[in-house]
């Protein structure tokens, strides 16, 4: 039982946090569905479909409601702290949205995962206690411990779709493309390949496009992701875009460091797994290669003892 409760705690958390991206991604893609119901307009399961977006839209208008009315309150703004608000920021969410629903995930699951060992079981005194003071805490912070997991995710995939993207600025400064014209060119032809680094320039050209200086435009990209490589890359290309000059040359030079860099981490990763395997090796197969040496010579010498034994 107490299992039970403890998956439908996690599946709570993951249900929440999935109609808080879900809800995301549909506001950023409005434009792109309302388009593809005008061409399909006539076409079965359109009423279905806005059924099922249309109460996404209220689940989360929900919890949006809810966040924003105790997020001016301490309680609030101790459930939503800053290092909260850094890695809402990594996932594209730091906006007052974003924060208002994630509030309202810290609140309701921990009570959501209570409420099932007040009704369904039967403890009584300390034990009873404890399971819910053991659920309100996984509860309560559940939502960060996967919200770390997401934004750590985030920031790996950024570093390794970065070589990538060196490559495809080089060779679009190679076709006498401008900086700017190749970032546009990245942001809307290679954001399939490049989904979580093509997001990011696309958002940092509509900053640049509304008036926003390019450095304003690319600063959640350089301090975001807490990689030296990504910020290396933003200053290269904030120095071309001020002082212009050749930059085939250094954006060549910084893909070679950046494959040295990546291969001597795979090396260090595999040194690594190699002292794991031989830990396992050691507990897994030593004691059978004891058992092959050995066993013969031992069951040898106790044949040796019960003859000199049985002579005595």
């Amino acid at each position: 039982m107490i299992a039970l409760l403890i998956l439908t705690a996690l599946g709570m958390a993951a249900t929440g946090l999935w109609m808080w991206r879900r809800s995301a991604w549909l506001a950023r893609s409005e434009s792109a569905i309302d388009r593809a119901i005008q061409r399909d307009r006539h076409a079965q399961g359109t009423a279905p479909v806005a059924i099922r977006r249309s109460l996404r839209q209220r689940i989360t208008g929900m919890f949006e409601a809810i966040g924003n009315k105790f997020s001016k309150r301490s309680l609030g703004r101790h459930l939503v702290a800053s290092e909260d608000i850094m890695l809402l920021n990594v996932i594209g969410h730091d906006n007052s949205s974003g924060r208002a629903i994630f509030l309202a995930i810290r609140l309701l699951l921990p009570l959501a995962a209570a409420l099932p060992c007040l009704l369904l079981l039967q403890l009584q005194g300390p034990r009873r206690l404890a399971l819910l003071l053991a659920l309100f805490c996984m509860g309560l912070l559940m939502p960060k411990w996967i919200l770390g997991a997401w934004a750590g995710r985030r920031r790996r995939k950024a570093g390794q779709e970065l070589p990538l993207l060196v490559d495809l600025l080089r060779l679009l400064q190679g076709s006498g493309f401008s900086m700017d014209q190749s970032l546009q060119m990245v942001a809307d032809r290679f954001r399939s390949v490049m989904p979580v680094l093509g997001r990011e320039l696309q958002e940092a050209n509509a900053f640049y496009s509304h008036g926003r200086s390019r450095e304003q435009s690319l600063q959640h990209l350089r301090t975001a992701y807490e990689n030296d490589s990504i910020r290396a890359l933003v200053q290269l290309i904030l120095q071309v875009h001020q002082h212009g000059g050749a930059v085939q040359e250094p954006l060549r030079q910084f893909g070679e460091r950046l494959r040295e860099q990546r291969l001597m981490e795979m090396k260090e990763r595999a040194g690594k797994l190699s002292v794991k395997m031989t830990i396992v090796m050691m507990v897994t197969l030593l004691p059978a290669l004891m058992a092959v040496l050995i066993g013969p010579a031992i069951i040898s010498l106790q044949g040796t003892m019960s003859m000199l034994h049985s002579a005595h």
